[in-house]
């Protein structure tokens, strides 16, 4: 089954595009990034809930070239954003912000029997959270989601993770009864 694009016609995998909310540029992510982001996650309170420890910059290369090669399936789709405030004038070099990089967005789009699903997930360094950049951008992130025909979106939130609760709560998804690794998926089913 091919993915369906938003204007209907199949296109094969969906590419992530840039994304613009009000504060905040979501840009493809790229091997570039590597190194900003290095430093943007370096926090291990980050992984409290994830587990693991702060990635270097070439770990994040490695990861990001992966990414960038994307998934062996060719029905499957992963698109990675990295988040970029929109501070200053204008958008900067080819309308992608000026600000620094704050965190990332992330989908696994893949057909079902009911048309397209994405898993989602964010992340925000910590020295940008509590400014509601992780809500205003995975909001960002559904809406581009619902306008290519995804039905259902899904995320994995630790049942401790209040902030990553809210977030989850505020782009409409809901709990369910499902766990994964310890974590609660939630999910949002759009109007057929």
């Amino acid at each position: 089954m091919e993915n369906l694009g938003w204007e209907g016609r199949a296109t094969g995998r969906v590419e992530a595009e840039v994304i613009r909310t009000e504060r905040l540029v979501l840009v493809p992510q790229r091997v570039e990034h590597a190194s900003e982001m290095a430093d943007v996650l370096s926090d291990p309170a980050l992984h409290t809930f994830i587990g693991g420890t702060p990635a270097t910059a070439d770990e994040l290369r490695s990861r990001y070239a992966r990414m960038a090669a994307g998934p062996a399936d060719p029905a499957e789709s992963w698109c990675n954003w990295v988040i970029r405030l929109r501070e200053g004038d204008g958008d900067g070099e080819e309308g992608l912000g000026q600000g620094p990089l704050t965190g990332t967005v992330q989908a696994t789009i893949s057909p079902s029997g009911s048309g397209l699903v994405a898993e989602i997930a964010w992340v925000v360094g910590t020295a940008f959270q509590g400014r509601g950049i992780a809500s205003e951008a995975a909001r960002g992130l559904v809406d581009w989601l619902v306008r290519r025909s995804v039905r259902e979106t899904a995320a994995h939130v630790h049942p401790d993770h209040a902030a990553s609760g809210a977030v989850a709560r505020t782009v409409g998804l809901e709990p369910t009864d499902e766990w994964h690794d310890g974590e609660v998926r939630w999910v949002r089913r759009e109007a057929r």
